[in-house]
């Protein structure tokens, strides 16, 4: 836990403030505090989405412990937008099963299913590493980074907000509802396929396809993981608002978060290819993230 330490982001920010160093001591310990609850419980239960049910709430509480230190009008901004980020994305969550009346149940991701049954992961013990590891440390590491925007708006919190901060609000604030579009449109076809109806011929080409292939997802394979990232990346320059700094410590949240959907996705490609024949003719037509000529 040493690259936890207060010693270790006493490298990267000068640490000087109390109140600072309060913001930064409570989100090292919430964030293990997070680590070994969900790798218990998953453990326990064998239901690995318990990080899965967190990852909407855990920069909303990063937002407001900063709000309670360092109430400035960034820091607010930054917590509000994160809020609405987490409101609608636990939404989402929600309404695909993954809550449950009782915390550690709901729906699995069935893609944990398909690494449990990777003859490299399968056992007990070599998935009980990967999902402290991966799964329980490493993206609650990673929530931590591509929240940390925020540590640097408390760091300086002297500066007045400016057009920058309103460009990266706008572009959040954009990403989220874009979002909120590509989901509702993937949760309304999986329902209409779960239900076996089409009303009106809704869906016709997806559900002969087997997977959607219609409204924003005609332009891009997974325009939600593209805006999910979108949303991140336009939040790290709420600290590049703050610091001055166009390059900063914050960008390794956002660039490693770009590089967990790139995984993502592609497992989530490979199941659909097994699944569905037309999916590799979908991918070769259709770009991964962004509209255009970014085909890969």
């Amino acid at each position: 836990m040493s690259l936890l330490s207060i010693e270790f982001l006493r490298s990267l920010f000068p640490l000087q403030d109390v109140s600072f160093q309060t913001i930064v001591s409570t989100w090292i310990v919430l964030m293990i505090t997070v680590v070994i609850v969900t790798f218990v419980v998953s453990e326990i239960t064998r239901n690995y989405s318990q990080v899965d049910k967190l990852w909407s709430l855990i920069p909303v509480a990063y937002g407001w412990i900063t709000v309670a230190a360092t109430p400035t009008p960034r820091v607010i901004v930054m917590a509000l937008l994160v809020t609405v980020w987490g409101l609608r994305l636990s939404y989402n969550f929600y309404r695909k099963g993954g809550y449950n009346i009782i915390p550690w149940k709901g729906e699995e991701d069935y893609r944990w299913q398909v690494m449990r049954d990777n003859h490299v992961l399968k056992g007990r013990l070599r998935f009980g590493l990967f999902n402290f590891f991966f799964i329980s440390f490493y993206q609650n590491f990673l929530i931590f980074l591509f929240s940390t925007p925020l540590l640097l708006a408390a760091l300086y919190p002297e500066k007045q907000l400016n057009i920058v901060d309103i460009i990266a609000a706008i572009f959040m604030l954009g990403f989220i509802i874009t979002e909120g579009i590509a989901d509702t449109q993937l949760f309304g076809f999986h329902r209409t396929k779960k239900s076996g109806k089409s009303p009106d011929g809704q869906y016709s080409e997806s559900l002969k396809s087997g997977f959607f292939r219609e409204g924003l997802w005609k332009y891009s394979r997974h325009p939600n993981f593209a805006c999910e990232q979108g949303v991140w990346i336009a939040f790290y320059f709420f600290g590049v608002a703050a610091s001055g700094q166009w390059l900063n410590f914050t960008l390794t949240g956002a660039a490693l978060l770009v590089l967990l959907f790139i995984g993502s996705s592609q497992l989530t490609e490979n199941i659909s290819s097994k699944k569905y024949p037309d999916y590799a003719a979908y991918s070769k037509e259709v770009p991964r993230f962004i509209p255009g000529k970014f085909k890969k």
